[in-house]
């Protein structure tokens, strides 16, 4: 009879312990359980850069945009890089670009007595969206969940950017970033994104634009 009590507690202890740490795995792995296979992401993100060489140069660039986004496939892989695919579009409302240039190119179409008149600019104001955009999550972190990015989308503009060239331009990019978890399913994310902005042959010239941005964002999982 005595050995009743000491099974009773032991028996509550290790469901105690088994709880606790079905818990702790349950707070450790918040980013595998947020970006599981058929959860939605839904997210605010804005950010801005400039321009880099190969293209246009002197082009500030600002935007802000919402994302909606689902993930496709279980978990694949083990260690660092074990994680899923998500497919995402995004919708841009607000692309400004600061310092395009307003003058034709080359600088004999100026006056000799206006030597600097291809150097004028302007600000030029547009919106975007990205139909097709593919992500790796990296999910073997606790909180942390880096990812890797491609896609691509179109940019409409107020003006041709530059000059003479188009006010509908094409933006394949590319985007390295993490989401830091502050809840179970939600997350701010940082990210660096590299994006070229050309008409691919739309109107001629094409110079054609090279930005590198930072950005953040927030996420809802669901």
């Amino acid at each position: 009879m005595k050995l009743a009590p000491l099974l009773l507690l032991v028996c509550s202890a290790v469901a105690v312990a088994q709880t606790t740490k079905k818990q702790v795995s349950m707070s450790e792995s918040a980013s595998a359980s947020s970006e599981r296979k058929g959860a939605w992401d839904g997210a605010f993100w804005g950010g801005g850069g400039h321009t880099v060489s190969g293209g246009v140069q002197g082009v500030g660039i600002a935007n802000a945009g919402v994302r909606i986004g689902k993930i496709l496939t279980e978990q694949h892989g083990s260690g660092w890089y074990r994680g899923n695919l998500e497919y995402a579009v995004d919708l841009i409302p607000v692309t400004i670009l600061t310092g395009v240039p307003d003058r034709p190119n080359p600088a004999v179409l100026c006056l000799i007595t206006m030597p600097n008149c291809n150097r004028r600019t302007s600000n030029v104001y547009g919106a975007g969206f990205n139909p097709f955009i593919v992500k790796w999550n990296f999910t073997a972190g606790r909180r942390i969940s880096p990812y890797f990015e491609l896609g691509g989308g179109l940019l409409f503009t107020n003006k041709d950017i530059p000059f003479g060239s188009s006010s509908v331009n094409f933006t394949p990019q590319a985007t390295l970033g993490i989401n830091l978890f502050t809840r179970g399913w939600q997350a701010i994310s940082f990210d660096l994104h590299y994006e070229h902005i050309s008409n691919a042959g739309l109107a001629s010239p094409n110079p054609g634009f090279n930005t590198v941005q930072g950005r953040v964002g927030y996420h809802w999982f669901k």
